[in-house]
Parts: C-alpha cells; sequence; structure tokens
C-alpha cells in the first residue's frame, strides 16, 4: 500500500519496465546528440549556474573542476536504474555496441550506462516525472521558511549531526550550495534543515531569532519526497533517512519505500570496481549501509518484517578510505562533534546492525517463531541453540570497542553521540534475553529459570547504569533514530522481569528499579532529551497491562508461573540439559541476583563474556 505521504505511482511511467525506453517518451520530448534529454521552451528549467554566469544542464559540461563530473547517482536532470540479472536488457551485449566517452550507449527516450564489463544502469530523463514541473517552486518555498539562516543551518548540520551519520558527502554538498540551493533535491534540502533545527538553541545567534515553520518545512519536505520518488537518486535515499532521524511518522512504511528505491539504484551492490568518480563509491557504500541499519533497527522496533535480506546483500564493509573527513576537518567551535570518533562509531553501529540482523533472521522470522512455539517445552532448547552464536559475535563486538567509544571519553565542550551505539549494543541483549524469558513456561527446569532469570537481571541492571551514566554532552548531542524505542525496550524488559516475579520481594524490586527509571527518563526528557519521552508513554502502558492482568487473577503475582510448584514436570530431554549446562557455563562470572541492588557495583565496560 502506498504511503499516505506518496502519490500513487502511474501506470507506465519511465522506470516501471524495460520497456520504458520506448517511443512515447520521444513523442513528448527532443533528444539531444548525446542521447540526453532538452526540455523544450517554456518549462520551468532546473540548471546549473556556473561561475561565468552561464548555465548547464548536467555537472558533466561544468567549466573547471569539479566533483560532480561523471557522476552516475546524482545527475541534475536524470535518474537512473539498474539494469538487473533477469530484465530483458544484457549488458552483456554491449561491448560490441558503439560506446560514448561516458559509457552511454544512446537510446530511444534515454541511454544505458556501462558501470563494469557486466553490469549498467538506464538513465531516464526527470522531465515528465511526477511532480518535476514543482521543484523549483518546492526549493524556494523552503529556502523561504527558513531564510536568512539556511547557511547557520547547514553549518550545525556538518558540526553536530554529519560527523555521527555520515550518510552525506560534505564536499559535493557544499559544492552545490555554494552555487544555489536550487540544485538540491528539495527533500534533501528540507531534510537538513529540518534537522539542524533540533540544535537551535546550541547556537548563540540563531537563538536570538524566531525559530523558521518546523512544521511547515516538515510538510514539505514530505510532499517533496513523494515526488522524488518517481525519479529517484541517491539523494532520495538520503534526504529519506535523514527525514527518519528528525521524526518517527510513517517509519516503516517510508523505511519500505526506501529500500525498494535502493535496489533500483544498486545500492546493495559493491561498486568498488564500477567506473564512477571514487567519491561516489564511498558515499555510495556508507548509504548503503546507513540504510541496512535503518532496516533492521526499523523491523525490531515495529515488529516487521526486515526487508533486507543477506543473501541479497553484496556491500563489503566500509574502511577509513570511504570516510573523506577525517581529524583535520575538526571544528573546534563548542557543541561539535568528533569527526574521527563519528566515523568509528559509524562503523560500530554497521557490524552492531549486522549482529541484530542475524538475531532477526535466527529466532524471529514467521518460520522459525512457528518451529519454537511447536516445540512446546523444548522450545527453550531451540532458542537457546540459535541465539548462541549471536551472544558469541556480540561478546566480541563489545570486547573490541575502542577506548574512544567509552561513555567517559568524551572531551571537554564537545557532544558525543557515543550514547546511541551503547544503547543500540544494550538493546541488542536485551532483544535476546527476551526471546529467552518468552520461551520459559512451567515445565522448563526451576534451575534453568533461576540461571536464565539472574542473567535477565543482570542485563536489567547494566542497562539501567547505562541510562544513569549518560551526561549532558551525551544527551544532547546527535541521537540515532531507533534509541526512543531502545530507552523504550529497557522498559518493557523491566515489566517483564516484574510480571515473571516468584516472590513479592524482587516484585518490590522490579517496581522500585522501573520507577526510578521512569524518573530518568522524565528528568532527562523536560531537560533536553527528547529520544526519551516516548519510553515514558510505553512504561505507562505497560505496567497499566500489568495491573489490568493481576485484576483478572489476584491469586497469581505473575502472568506466567515461573514457581517451582509440583506442576513442574521431573523429565527433560538431553538436549534441553546441554543447552542449561552450556549457557550457565558461558554465564558462570556473573554475579548473583542479590549481589546486583545496585548498578554501581559492577563496571559498564566489563565484558559479558568470559572466554
Amino acid at each position: 500500500m502506498a504511503s499516505p505521504h506518496q502519490p500513487t505511482i502511474r501506470k507506465g511511467r519511465p522506470c516501471d519496465a524495460c520497456e520504458g525506453v520506448d517511443l512515447e517518451a520521444s513523442k513528448r520530448r527532443q533528444s539531444n546528440s548525446s542521447g540526453r534529454i532538452r526540455e523544450s521552451p517554456g518549462t520551468q528549467a532546473r540548471v546549473i549556474q556556473t561561475t561565468s554566469g552561464t548555465s548547464v544542464e548536467e555537472y558533466d559540461d561544468l567549466e573547471g573542476p569539479s566533483l560532480l563530473k561523471k557522476t552516475l547517482g546524482l545527475q541534475n536532470k536524470h535518474h537512473s536504474q539498474y539494469v538487473g540479472a533477469t530484465r530483458g536488457i544484457e549488458p552483456a551485449l554491449l561491448g560490441p555496441l558503439a560506446i560514448g566517452e561516458n559509457d552511454e550507449v544512446r537510446l530511444t527516450g534515454g541511454a544505458l550506462r556501462r558501470v563494469s564489463s557486466t553490469e549498467a544502469f538506464l538513465l531516464f530523463p526527470d522531465l515528465g516525472t511526477h511532480g518535476y514541473s514543482d521543484e523549483l517552486d518546492d526549493l524556494d518555498a523552503i529556502e523561504a521558511i527558513i531564510k536568512p539562516h539556511g547557511k547557520a543551518l547547514v553549518d550545525m548540520y556538518f558540526r553536530i549531526v554529519f560527523p555521527s551519520f555520515p550518510i552525506l558527502h560534505k564536499e559535493v554538498y557544499l559544492e552545490k550550495y555554494s552555487r544555489s540551493y536550487r540544485e538540491f533535491s528539495p527533500p534533501l534540502l528540507a531534510a537538513v534543515y529540518l534537522l539542524a533545527l533540533h540544535y537551535w538553541s546550541y547556537d548563540e545567534e540563531l537563538s536570538k531569532s524566531t525559530k523558521p515553520d518546523v512544521k511547515g518545512l516538515e510538510k514539505l519536505a514530505r510532499k517533496a519526497l513523494g515526488d522524488v520518488i518517481h525519479r529517484p537518486k541517491l539523494s532520495t535515499v538520503q534526504a529519506g533517512l535523514l527525514l527518519l532521524q528528525h521524526t518517527d511518522t510513517d517509519s516503516a512504511g517510508l523505511t519500505a519505500q526506501l529500500v525498494s528505491v535502493a535496489y533500483g539504484l544498486g545500492l546493495h551492490l559493491d561498486a568498488s570496481e564500477w567506473n564512477i568518480p571514487q567519491w561516489e563509491k564511498g558515499l555510495r557504500k556508507r548509504l548503503g549501509w546507513g540504510l541496512f541499519m535503518q532496516d533492521k533497527w526499523s523491523s525490531l522496533g515495529s515488529g516487521r518484517i526486515s526487508l533486507i535480506n543477506s543473501s541479497n546483500w553484496a556491500l563489503r564493509p566500509v574502511t577509513k578510505a570511504d570516510f573523506p573527513e577525517n581529524a583535520s576537518h575538526e571544528d573546534d567551535q563548542e557543541g561539535s562533534s568528533e569527526v574521527e570518533k563519528g566515523r568509528i562509531l559509524f562503523t560500530y553501529m554497521i557490524t552492531l546492525s549486522i549482529i541484530l540482523a542475524d538475531l532477526l533472521e535466527s529466532v524471529f522470522t514467521v518460520k522459525t517463531s512457528r518451529e519454537i512455539s511447536d516445540a512446546g517445552s523444548n522450545g527453550l532448547s531451540i532458542v537457546l541453540e540459535k541465539v548462541k552464536p549471536i551472544q558469541l559475535s556480540l561478546k566480541e563486538w563489545f570486547s573490541n570497542l575502542p577506548d574512544c567509544l567509552s561513555i567517559e571519553a568524551t572531551p571537554v565542550m564537545k557532544l558525543n553521540s557515543v550514547g546511541y551505539l551503547r544503547l543500540a549494543y544494550v538493546a541488542t541483549e536485551i532483544t535476546i534475553h527476551r526471546r529467552i524469558m518468552l520461551a520459559l513456561c512451567p515445565s522448563t527446569d526451576p534451575q534453568l529459570i533461576q540461571i536464565c532469570r539472574s542473567v535477565a537481571h543482570e542485563r536489567f541492571l547494566f542497562a539501567i547504569y547505562l541510562v544513569q551514566s549518560l551526561k549532558p554532552q551525551h544527551l544532547l548531542s546527535f541521537w540515532y533514530f531507533a534509541s526512543p524505542q531502545n530507552f523504550a525496550l529497557i522498559a518493557v524488559f523491566g515489566t517483564l522481569l516484574l510480571s515473571t516475579t516468584i516472590n513479592s520481594e524482587e516484585a518490590d524490586f522490579y517496581r522500585t528499579k522501573l520507577r526510578e527509571y521512569r524518573w530518568m527518563l522524565k528528568i532527562n526528557s523536560e531537560n533536553g532529551a527528547w529520544c526519551m519521552k516516548p519510553a515514558i508513554a510505553l512504561l505507562d502502558a505497560n505496567m497499566g497491562l500489568l495491573v489490568e492482568a493481576n485484576k483478572l487473577s489476584r491469586s497469581k503475582l505473575a502472568v506466567i508461573n515461573f514457581t517451582g510448584s509440583p506442576m513442574v514436570k521431573n523429565g527433560r530431554s538431553s538436549a534441553d540439559t546441554s543447552d542449561a549446562n552450556q549457557f550457565a557455563v558461558s554465564n558462570a562470572h556473573l554475579p548473583s541476583t542479590s549481589d546486583l541492588t545496585s548498578p554501581g557495583q559492577f563496571s559498564f565496560d566489563t565484558p559479558y563474556y568470559t572466554d
């Protein structure tokens, strides 16, 4: 179903199928000698203004040096679509054909550009696509809302947001901005402004002025994004991801659209050997992994199926060479984020997201969920077997974290987004143990129940301690879109532990901890930590459900009876025994439940597993 913010895709649009490169387009447009489409007289021209005062239609025609020359994914008036293996065009047949200097073959209504010996893209003109005639008006309307603060907001975006979420190419963006805001895709321009507006008060000069209309700007951004979906470029995915950092409205639906767009742009492929600019290779890799992260964390938060499958994901891991900026690009202005730390943070968030993807594919697919459910009392054994390699991967990930990503490593007058990474790690662990807890049943061995609850208890306190350890430079920095849901997961996990307690003393302990956690969320959210507010509402909702459940069954403290009553069966399979012993050994270093009455009694950086 189409998003309410996206117009219905019209039948017969150029990129619907191979037949899009047909005569219908040529009836309405006039092709020039290079195979590109020239707009007819009277059309509102989207051109690039040069320093000499002339204008050109594409970046390849610019005078002098420009990073954007030879770009595939960020052309001014054309968009591309990857030619897949089963499509009606065979890139391998291009060899004998006449190829231009851009490795392009002219086609009626467009062109076909080869990027390697086996891979190619169809190039289509933007002219004639839905909403194209509105682009310049949309750009002018966006700029009118923030005028005269555009440059200051762009600077703020690259100081605070960009280092920790580098899905743009800073030099490319600033090159275009130096010529004209009219060179941008409207939703990308608006999304950069929207994220920068989160930090309006951080700038001494901006804070003296009236803040621009955020709601009006967001409305324009969503309308424009719905338009450019019909002529997708790298900037379309960039705009969508940035907009999702601003608001979670229609998050799952927009994520699904972006995944579909990304496959059409070839963002799932390894572009390291393609005939495109080197900077675009790095950008594609960072942007592709940014979308991968979005898909996995959106799936975790929404409970929907992840849309990116590992078998169709060919991106290589990011390397230092994929990030043009380094410590020499550091902004010394107070309230800036650290560029080098941001690169490392983003890299570790990618690898953590890969672990999360394995977790989602291992125990949260429809098929696996049915297998666990059908196994009855043996379901726990299946869960423990499937999550064991994921737990080991998490252990290795955590133990390899560099010192610069510790909570304490924050220079004076700098913002630090490491909190969102640490929180994401906690959320991944909680998701594992939440699944284990839900697999327990009355027939589970009491000793195994105690082991599982002890480990879950330690993880809950570990999470509480993380939130307690956050400082203003963490709370007021950029937080990844999944952070509100991850704060909420801590609350949900706490209510699960409360609902399955075996005595009143333990129940009182969790009630107290949840009240303390709610208080932390409340005071921090009222002091600028916006990402904590949604967790309060979810905590209250879960506590309300628990109260209602207890009213229905006052004879039971817990929703699920985990007592060592005569209901517990003595017989267990050998697999259950083996898994229980392995689980106990792998967590043998953990202190007992009674020893963890205060989070301060353990070190935040203590690895979860022993060797």
